[in-house]
């Protein structure tokens, strides 16, 4: 019996991939950044982006940095490779408070993420946000599997908001 090696593509701020190869693996760690896994399972294809910030007005926020422009990337790219906007599902990460001396761009990102996909019809399976620690992603486009690690340190802690319960501050969650 062969194994097939999976191929583990790494998807840094500012980026996003897209595969309809079942042996890739893409993966992030994020920390106040969002990513959205997208899939589409009858088209066997799925991508996922990595953003820094919701959106930026101007020919400057056609950037992949911003959310706004790496959604419609993600999802222009999928539908080019066979996807339907209405069979793909969401899945989306990230979002912690890093640190409180400054603003909450995590909190911002994922409630742009929220909206976003909301507005597209595009509905969210499952998601893991917010708290205060990194996240690890590894996403599998073809049929959607997620594993989320997280990434253990030294991170200021703080109280996560009383309507999100904050993800475990160890430990590995399939999401599926």
């Amino acid at each position: 019996m062969t194994h097939a090696v999976e191929k583990i593509e790494n998807v840094i701020q500012g980026e996003y991939r897209i595969s309809n190869d079942p042996n890739c693996v893409l993966s992030t760690v994020l920390g106040s950044c969002a990513a959205v896994c997208l899939t589409d399972p009858v088209a066997g294809v799925g991508g996922m982006n990595h953003f820094l910030l919701p959106h930026r007005a101007g020919r400057d926020g056609e950037d992949v940095r911003y959310g706004a422009y790496s959604m419609e990337l993600l999802i222009n790219g999928l539908l080019k490779r066979g996807a339907r906007k209405n069979r793909m599902l969401a899945k989306l990460f990230g979002g912690a408070k890093m640190l409180t001396q400054l603003r909450d761009i995590g909190d911002s990102n994922v409630a742009f993420a929220r909206e976003f996909l909301q507005n597209e019809g595009i509905p969210v399976a499952s998601e893991s946000t917010g708290g205060n620690a990194a996240r690890r992603i590894r996403f599998w486009p073809t049929d959607g599997r997620v594993k989320q690690f997280i990434v253990p340190g030294e991170v200021e802690r703080v109280a996560p908001p009383v309507a999100a319960p904050a993800p475990p501050s160890h430990g590995e969650i399939v999401l599926f």
